[in-house]
């Protein structure tokens, strides 16, 4: 599809999937809907502000000049490479060790190099964002230049209305209210979907779980092991592709696989003893709706489960 063709029908095709349209669409639609589109959607939390765990703030970048196709004559943004990364085995060399060879836009022997969004430009030999500039270079704490893989479980379940376990309706809208297992993070404090970073070589499905086991139940199902195996061994995916990510730079960005795995009944997770573990401070059933603040990208992925489920929001 030729490129003004295509972004036109992106366009159409978000309009319908912010709309809460039950209609019928086609897997290929869903899909597409389910992508944030460059060129058209223009980061915010990556932007004119200082960068996580650092004093190193980012040069302003205007809303006009977000995308590189933008002329920016004056852009000029610090390199900003974290301490943290420096021996790490989950971690690049540095952009400029002559021993580093990455395969980019590749399967890079078990570091996946692929970009969800489609093949991204190398410039100065660095990776460039394809969302745009974010007013700082290098890789800030991320382990990768280029795409950073991450896998966020969506874990909900009707809100109990009582001990028979009944789902809550919304006296307002009428339809059943949804919990979604979330945790507070201990680097920001903002409540998150429990996900982490798919490792090289990891199937995705493997991290959905182990990253859902490691923060809301302290990697441990007890005797709940065999149905917590049952439970993810199948879910919905619900986005694939970038996240707005605080952490992101010019050089290296994340993005993410969320898949939704819900408890209609309430009689496997619903049930779950949740305690906090890993990099979570707390961790809770957490009611879902219009004024829930979550981290990045997290409401909009959690909004998608919403309309797919015909929930209150």
């Amino acid at each position: 599809m030729a490129g003004p063709v295509r972004q036109t029908a992106c366009r159409l095709l978000s309009a319908v999937a912010g709309s809460g349209s039950s209609g019928a669409v086609s897997d290929d639609c869903v899909g597409a809907m389910a992508r944030i589109i460059p060129g058209i959607f223009k980061h915010t939390r990556c932007r004119n502000s200082v960068y996580p765990h650092s004093d190193v703030r980012r040069y302003p970048v205007p809303d006009e000049s977000v995308f590189w196709t933008q002329t920016y004559a004056d852009y000029q943004p610090p390199v900003h490479e974290s301490p943290v990364l420096q021996g790490k085995e989950w971690a690049d060399p540095d952009i400029d060790n002559p021993s580093f060879k990455p395969n980019w836009n590749e399967l890079d022997g078990k570091v996946n190099r692929v970009s969800f969004i489609g093949a991204y430009e190398i410039r100065d030999g660095c990776p460039l964002n394809p969302f745009g500039r974010t007013g700082i270079r290098g890789r800030g704490v991320l382990g990768r230049w280029g795409p950073n893989h991450a896998a966020d479980p969506v874990v909900t379940r009707w809100k109990p209305d009582g001990p028979d376990g009944r789902p809550l309706v919304h006296p307002a809208s009428g339809k059943r209210v949804l919990q979604m297992c979330a945790i507070e993070r201990q680097d920001c404090g903002e409540w998150a979907i429990p996900g982490g970073m798919v490792d090289p070589g990891e199937k995705v499905s493997a991290t959905l779980r182990r990253e859902f086991l490691e923060e809301t139940m302290d990697n441990d199902a007890g005797e709940m092991a065999g149905e917590v195996e049952q439970f993810f061994a199948a879910g919905t995916e619900i986005y694939k592709g970038y996240v707005d990510d605080p952490r992101n730079t010019d050089c290296a960005w994340m993005e993410t696989v969320a898949v939704n795995f819900h408890d209609g009944s309430g009689s496997v997770v619903g049930r779950f003893p949740l305690h906090a573990g890993d990099d979570a401070a707390q961790v809770r059933w957490m009611d879902v709706g219009e004024g829930v603040k979550l981290y990045a990208s997290h409401s909009n992925i959690v909004k998608r489960v919403v309309d797919m489920l015909e929930a209150h929001w």
